[in-house]
Parts: C-alpha cells; structure tokens; sequence
C-alpha cells in the first residue's frame, strides 16, 4: 500500500493502461513537455514518447473530434481538457459524435475514449472558471460520466474507464490534486455504476461527490457528537446511478439529504430525489433535502464564492430539517 496523491494517482493509472495496451494515448493541452496543466500526465511523454503522448494546440473542438475518429478506428483515446470549463468547446464532437456514433452507426462503431479533466468550483476563479458540468452531460444518452473524491476511487476509476468500450466523461476537481490517500500496490479496478458507503449510518443518508463529499464526511463527524448518526453515499458514477445502493441506504435511514457543487435546477441531485420519492416513497419519513450552490453567477470574490458553495451551516442544517429538530 502506497501513499499518493490524487495527481498521482491518476497519472499511475494512465500509465498502467498505456503499458498494458499499444491502443491507449494521452492527448491535450500541455500534456507532454509541460507534464500537465496539473502535472497529472508527468513523466509520460519521457516514458511512452510522442507517439502516445500528444500535445495538442488550444482547439478542444479539434483535438476532441481527432480522438473520437482515432477511437473509431480502433484505438482508446484520453482526452485531457485543461478544465471542462474549456471541454465546452468540444461540446458538439462530444455530444453530436462520440455519444452518438455507436447508435447512428447501427452498431458498427465503438467509441472507446474518456475525456478528462477538472469540473467545478476551484477557488477564486470567477464566474467563466467555476462551473460544475455534471447535470448537463449525465443529460445526454450514449456516454458513462464518473467522478472520484478519493485517490484510490481516482485509479481505479480512471483504469476502468479506459477500458470500457463506451465515451467516459471523467470529472475530476482542482482542489483535490493534491490530496492524499492510499492506494494498493497490486492492480485493481472500480467497476464503472458502483456507488460506495463512505461512512456507515443510521439516521439520515447524504448523498455527496467528489470535492464537497470530503466536507460532508467533516459534518458526519460534528454531528456525530450531537448522537446523530449520518450514513455517506458516493455514487461515483452518476450516469447510469447505482440506484440499488441509494434505495438501500433510503430505506435504512429513511431520511436523505444530497449535497452538490451544482445549481439547483435540473440537477445531478433532482433526478436523485426523483428516483428516490418513486421507489422508496413509502421508506421515507421527510421529504429529500438538498443542498446545492446558491443559483447565481460564481463571484469572484473569496467570501462570497463561500457563500454560494454548500456550507457547513447549510448542510448541518438540512440534516436536521429531516430529523425535525
């Protein structure tokens, strides 16, 4: 067992699969000479060479469409975008190609890429730079969208991404390139719409991701001295949802609260609460709480970027809302 951080850990997990299959390269923006905006791809160009590690010009529509015809062709693209706050770019080859092309080609074309990078609020970087990704792209049939909130989920994910033969959206966040965790030695996966219990409960389910499920585990810990016991669900892949896991844990705690670095309308965690309210409406004893970014433009200013991301106080305070205290 090995202590990596999260850049780290990604990077293993890319270096892995290209040793392991001739098909799999790395392409985007500052990729290989720079070793990564986030250094998330060092030592892969000195290790595979530029024919498996391609820095791409700043044209996400281009380099995007590129990988999608090397992946029709047989190949396992990774596409890292610098933030998914420029993947917009790529939208249409994303959206109108790789997620489309199996189904428009009648099956005859697999589209085997993942498209990576980092998605969501980071810290003071305006309104253009802020933005969580998720409740637009898990909208649009055809693709798998994963993301991790620890380094082993990270490695694991990645690998299992990179080998699934549908387009993976992997959204990973900023903030936490440098966390720490720990990650086995020996090769492992995470089987892509498998969800995990991060901490086991009793009173009430909150359903987080990514960065803010590690504020989340923070408030399980407070409340715990209250003798309020919280249960911590991370979906990890949230298109297709582990539904089996979140109805399990609904109908244990019959109370759940999700928690979410996105805008409240049309979310990740609106389709959660509808899911829940039709299968497990008579497991629940209150109504599902949510937690979202207040609905406005991310500021730039570092106090009030605070006050629109889920707080503490607001998180505490849906959980008790649930138990009616």
């Amino acid at each position: 067992m090995a202590i990596l951080t999260f850049r780290e850990a990604l990077g293993q997990a890319m270096a892995e699969e290209m040793e392991r299959d001739a098909n799999v390269f790395l392409m985007g923006e500052e990729v290989g000479l720079y070793n990564g905006a986030y250094k998330v791809s060092k030592g892969l160009l000195d290790r595979f060479g530029p024919k498996r590690v391609w820095d791409a010009p700043i044209s996400e529509a281009g380099f995007a469409g590129l990988g999608v015809g090397a992946a029709m062709t047989g190949t396992r693209p990774i596409i890292e975008f610098m933030t998914w706050n420029f993947g917009i770019q790529a939208l249409d080859q994303i959206v109108n190609h790789a997620a489309k092309l199996l189904y428009m080609s009648g099956g005859q074309f697999n589209v085997p890429i993942v498209f990576r990078g980092p998605n969501g609020a980071a810290h003071m970087l305006g309104a253009q730079h802020s933005q969580a990704y998720e409740p637009m792209l898990t909208n649009i049939p055809g693709m798998k969208v994963v993301t991790c909130s620890t380094p082993y989920d990270g490695k694991g994910l990645l690998k299992s991404a990179i080998r699934d033969n549908n387009p993976v959206l992997f959204l990973e966040s900023e903030m936490m390139y440098g966390f720490k965790g720990e990650v086995p030695d020996e090769e492992y996966l995470i089987p892509l719409g498998v969800g995990e219990i991060k901490r086991e409960g009793k009173d009430v389910t909150i359903i987080a991701w990514s960065k803010v499920l590690h504020k989340v585990l923070d408030v399980a810990e407070l409340l715990a001295k209250e003798g309020i016991s919280v249960e911590v669900l991370d979906p990890r892949t949230l298109q297709p949802l582990d539904e089996d896991l979140i109805f399990s844990s609904t109908r244990k705690t019959h109370r759940v609260v999700i928690v979410e670095e996105a805008w409240s309308y049309g979310s990740v965690g609106a389709q959660i609460a509808d899911r829940i309210q039709k299968e497990c409406f008579d497991d629940l004893d209150a109504p599902v709480g949510r937690v979202c970014n207040e609905f406005v433009p991310m500021p730039y200013n570092e106090a009030q970027e605070e006050r629109v991301l889920p707080s503490t106080e607001r998180i505490v305070a849906a959980v008790k809302q649930a138990l009616y205290i």
